[in-house]
């Protein structure tokens, strides 16, 4: 799932077809959501029932997929950490978004300067760990660990000197250094820099290497 081209296509960002309220006001929930730096699970059960009531009928893939995010996020009735992290960065865009320039284009681009390996590793899954931060593409985090752990490999909690690999989601943000999942980059070069055998890669190559895409 692409996210990237989802927004581009995305009715949300196309004033002449929408109504205008309807996107501030998401805008604006979003930006009040995340002011304070959390999520919180009533915030996110709030925000569910609001897309509901208000935006859900629009059928447009950007709604739809923070809309279909939040029913698996919520599902068990609980938001877990990465859950929250992962809808956090979600909403950082819809907040950011500067909807009342008709031009305005907007700016989710995966990190161009990520401290990836080059050339990419090949991913191996037996007994390999596995550490994910950002925002993953594909889908939920428990989904990309569930498909890590059903080919063998195992979870980590954290970057360490036991972690194989850091698999960065490619719904970034230019200034990864500044954001909530930098500090698990920079901890992984830093090992790496010092001769732990730890490879960073994008989620693309991840996806590469599940799905031979």
């Amino acid at each position: 799932m692409d996210l990237h081209q989802e927004f581009e296509k995305s009715r949300f960002f196309n004033s002449a077809r929408m109504d205008r309220r309807a996107a501030d006001a998401l805008s604006g929930l979003a930006a009040g959501i995340v002011s304070d730096g959390v999520v919180t699970l009533d915030e996110a059960k709030f925000l569910q029932s609001w897309l509901d009531a208000n935006l859900v009928h629009l059928d447009d893939p950007v709604i739809n997929l923070l809309y279909q995010r939040l029913g698996l996020m919520l599902q068990d009735g609980a938001l877990d950490d990465d859950e929250a992290a992962d809808l956090l960065s979600i909403l950082r865009k819809f907040g950011g978004l500067e909807l009342a320039k008709a031009n305005a284009k907007p700016t989710f681009a995966a990190s161009n300067d990520l401290p990836l390996c080059s050339p990419a590793p090949a991913l191996e899954w037996s007994g390999r760990v596995f550490v994910f931060t950002g925002t993953m593409a594909f889908g939920p985090r428990k989904e990309c660990q569930k498909l890590v752990e059903e080919r063998g490999g195992l979870i980590g909690g954290g970057v360490n000197k036991k972690t194989h690999y850091l698999v960065i989601g490619s719904v970034g943000n230019e200034q990864w250094r500044h954001s909530s999942y930098g500090l698990k980059i920079m901890r992984a070069v830093e090992l790496r820099e010092a001769g732990v055998p730890i490879a960073i890669v994008s989620e693309g190559s991840w996806q590469q290497a599940m799905f031979g895409l």
